[in-house]
């Protein structure tokens, strides 16, 4: 029953699904968010518009942020670009400073990582994946060694 807000079934099976990743029965979810079960069943059958105020608890509950739930139910839009991971690791409150160094040195290191696996070919440069295996190259031993005989 969803009037094209994005709080219908959508959201509600974005709430079912993140329940069920995170191994929860309704009824755990319902304990953990402070949320009637009915209430929470019908949320996520699409039949309730939750509030802001319920979202947040939800959230918490689910471990996931409050903001994703806000946007899949058309109460913010979602943001522009991609979002500044190394600024929130650094404004978190529950990380010392040794701690954010090194969360942010693992995720530059990742995503340095994922941009050379995804960069355009480099025509000077020989390809990663044209290097031989030890298993092709037991082929070609195998078929250069049967073309001799």
């Amino acid at each position: 029953m969803s009037d094209g807000d994005g709080s219908g079934p959508d959201l509600g099976e974005f709430i079912r699904e993140q329940r069920r990743v995170g191994q929860l029965s309704l009824r755990k979810l319902s304990e953990l968010s402070g949320i009637s079960n009915p209430y929470l069943s019908q949320i996520e059958r699409g039949l309730r518009r939750p509030s802001a105020e319920i979202l947040q608890q939800i959230a918490r509950a689910l471990s996931i942020s409050a903001e994703t739930l806000y946007v899949r139910a058309g109460i913010l839009e979602p943001r522009d670009g991609s979002p500044d991971l190394v600024a929130e690791i650094r404004r978190d409150p529950h990380l010392d400073e040794d701690q954010k160094r090194a969360l942010v040195h693992i995720y530059e290191s990742f995503r340095t990582d994922h941009d050379l696996r995804h960069a355009p070919p480099d025509d000077d440069q020989p390809d990663p994946t044209d290097t031989p295996t030890p298993a092709s190259k037991r082929r070609v031993a195998e078929s250069s060694g049967r073309r001799r005989g």
